[in-house]
């Protein structure tokens, strides 16, 4: 039988803690459940005040006490909440979007009040990762979200290369103005995989585009940085056009074919190059070879 709340009361909540998922971005994705707690709560912990008083607003309800909780949250922050507990108050915890912790704050909160024996519950709803899984169309049955990649292209390559060999369809977010410099080392790296990327999830201008890595990379070089947050999928080894190795190389010529019909021979042998990882010269050479104009 379904209930509101793990004890199926709907008068004001026990003490704990709360992990409330909100919108991606339709507000429509909130459940009821989720509605009627925030608006019972004693206090809640978000990553930006701001912003979840204006969901609040949105929804219709009056925000309850609300504490910043984000990535520099220090013990004394939580030995506050985890305090607010334990003197009886029900205390929420949200993200700006989707579900907390799911790289965002919140799993040292989450140890610290299961370390002082006092309970934790969650309110599951939207997630990036999982949305972009599923509108991928690549395969879902064994996955693995590993989060941001480090923001240095050498740190980035080395943690590519660490998950490569992975057997599982791979979730990754970017943020949008490094995109098309991780989509190339992905290329390089990975090789001709299938992945999707999928970008302004829920909202007006969703977008999921697919193909292979440097057919991906080579569309973002040429096309740019897009708006809005992005989740990079990667099918498994394995998992490629015509069940081709991911040690394959990429075709180059025709990526170098969409390039030249698109844009100048400079523009289009530094988006190949970046795409595939080859030095520039080399590129050059097949363009001229392909009967590109110097």
């Amino acid at each position: 039988m379904f209930s509101d709340r793990p004890d199926g009361n709907h008068a004001k909540p026990p003490p704990g803690l709360y992990l409330i998922a909100t919108p991606l971005g339709n507000l429509g994705d909130i459940s009821a459940r989720a509605v009627r707690l925030l608006g019972s709560l004693d206090l809640l912990a978000c990553e930006d005040t701001r912003t979840t008083r204006r969901l609040c607003a949105a929804l219709g309800i009056a925000a309850p006490k609300l504490v910043r909780y984000d990535d520099h949250a220090d013990e004394a922050a939580r030995a506050q909440l985890v305090a607010a507990i334990r003197a009886g108050q029900a205390v929420g915890l949200v993200c700006d979007a989707g579900t907390p912790l799911i790289a965002d704050p919140g799993y040292r909160l989450v140890r610290a009040v299961r370390a002082a024996g006092l309970p934790v519950t969650a309110l599951p709803g939207p997630a990036a990762a999982i949305t972009a899984l599923i509108l991928s169309g690549l395969p879902s049955d064994r996955f693995l979200f590993a989060g941001f990649t480090p923001r240095g292209g050498g740190a980035r390559r080395s943690w590519l290369a660490e998950i490569k060999a992975i057997k599982a369809t791979l979730v990754i977010y970017e943020s949008p103005h490094r995109l098309v410099d991780s989509l190339a080392d992905m290329a390089a790296i990975f090789g001709p995989r299938e992945a999707a990327v999928a970008r302004e999830l829920t909202k007006t201008f969703e977008e999921v585009r697919t193909g292979t890595l440097a057919e991906l990379a080579a569309h973002y070089a040429e096309a740019g940085a897009p708006k809005g947050e992005i989740v990079v999928v990667i099918g498994p080894p394995g998992e490629g056009a015509a069940a081709a190795s991911d040690e394959a190389p990429p075709d180059v010529e025709a990526l170098l074919r969409d390039a030249l019909a698109a844009s100048s021979l400079r523009d289009a042998v530094a988006s190949v190059a970046r795409a595939t990882g080859l030095p520039r010269r080399e590129v050059y050479r097949r363009a001229l070879a392909l009967g590109a104009k110097g």
